[in-house]
């Protein structure tokens, strides 16, 4: 009989349990788990994006009590707590009642639902540029408003109602013509910035026809401002975040399977129009409603999600950070716009405009360094 001898293994390998791995990608870290009261449950919980979310709280906490120390009649920190807490002079508790916090707060509301906003458009479009300024949605809303302050000629109530009504039918209008079996969110972004050059032009053509004192006016409105808001404006936005956040929260986790892919999604059991549909209903809502009170800020929506996937680096549409990161940029946006040219107050949309326009800049410009511009 002849021994057959066994092969050698090929040099730089070895056999047995020392085999190099394959080459694969590696695996996910897994997330910490946070039990709950009750039995099997429990909820997985990111430390970078927590830690994120209490930095930005902190950081609306300081910009928060310094807007209400600042002005033209300064109030000292330890006054502007007695006043909070029902003490303080009476006039240091008309300034900052009636003042300064029905401002400072419907700025941190409205921030917090254009933030929200964007972070849901953003995600179900699975485009940066899926914000509703982009792709139209708050340009709707502008073109109801401004037909019912140039063309109608209504009160407060009813420019809220058209700005509503105009981009509820904008949002309409961008779904049916981006769908095709679906809405993908390329569709959405292309055609939301058609419909958005068209509601452009409109808004131009009533604004000439308009006399000089209304076209001001309507401009004024389209550049998005915090002046003259009142405890009206804090308890509009403070009872439809109440009810849109805890839907928009609903819908985060059928959103980050959503980033997968719509066949993934589904294969997962999500239903992917129906999440959609769901995402899209309570953006609208939440975009309505903040350019009913403010204006067409711009910016907010379009920057603040970003800034805070880069800060969080986590997946899916961090709409709690986003929310956060919205009032804040807002509210530094708006003690910029009382305070760089005082006594003169600037509309809060300029200085959103420069925030967004520098953030625009630094990200092009950091693309073309690292050469996929």
């Amino acid at each position: 009989m002849t021994s057959r001898t066994p092969l050698a293994p090929p040099a730089g390998r070895t056999t047995g349990p020392e085999e190099d791995p394959p080459p694969g990608p590696s695996p996910r870290p897994r997330l910490p788990a946070l039990r709950l009261p009750g039995p099997g449950l429990s909820v997985r919980w990111n430390p970078r994006a927590t830690a994120v979310g209490l930095v930005l709280a902190a950081a609306v906490l300081v910009v928060g009590v310094w807007t209400l120390t600042t002005g033209d009649f300064h109030i000292p920190v330890p006054d502007v707590l007695a006043v909070l807490t029902g003490g303080g002079a009476p006039g240091d508790e008309y300034v900052v009642n009636e003042l300064r916090l029905p401002r400072l707060l419907t700025a941190l509301l409205v921030g917090a639902a254009m933030g929200m906003s964007g972070a849901l458009f953003q995600t179900l479009a699975r485009n940066p540029l899926g914000s509703p300024d982009v792709i139209g949605f708050t340009v709707g809303s502008a073109t109801g408003a401004l037909v019912t302050i140039l063309v109608i000629g209504a009160g407060t109530a009813s420019v809220a109602a058209g700005s509503v009504a105009g981009c509820a039918l904008t949002s309409v209008v961008v779904y049916l013509l981006a769908w095709r079996g679906g809405a993908a969110g390329y569709r959405l972004v292309l055609v939301g910035i058609g419909i958005s050059a068209l509601l452009s032009s409109a808004n131009a053509y009533l604004i000439a026809r308009a006399s000089f004192t209304d076209a001001q006016s309507a401009q004024v409105w389209l550049t998005g401002s915090l002046n003259g808001r009142g405890w009206e404006h804090v308890t509009t936005m403070a009872v439809c975040l109440a009810v849109l956040a805890p839907a928009a929260l609903v819908l985060g986790r059928p959103l980050r399977m959503l980033e997968m892919g719509e066949d993934a999604a589904a294969a997962l059991g999500v239903g992917v129009e129906r999440t959609r549909g769901g995402a899209l209903a309570v953006g609208v809502a939440l975009t309505a409603l903040s350019t009913a009170v403010a204006g067409p800020v711009p910016f907010v929506s379009l920057v603040a999600p970003q800034v805070v996937r880069r800060l969080t680096r986590a997946t899916g549409p961090n709409l709690a950070a986003s929310a956060v990161m919205g009032a804040l940029l807002l509210a530094l946006s708006d003690i910029a716009a009382q305070r760089a040219l005082a006594p003169t107050q600037l509309p809060v949309g300029v200085f959103t405009g420069v925030v967004g326009g520098c953030y625009l800049v630094w990200v092009l410009a950091r693309q073309w360094r690292s050469g996929r511009g």
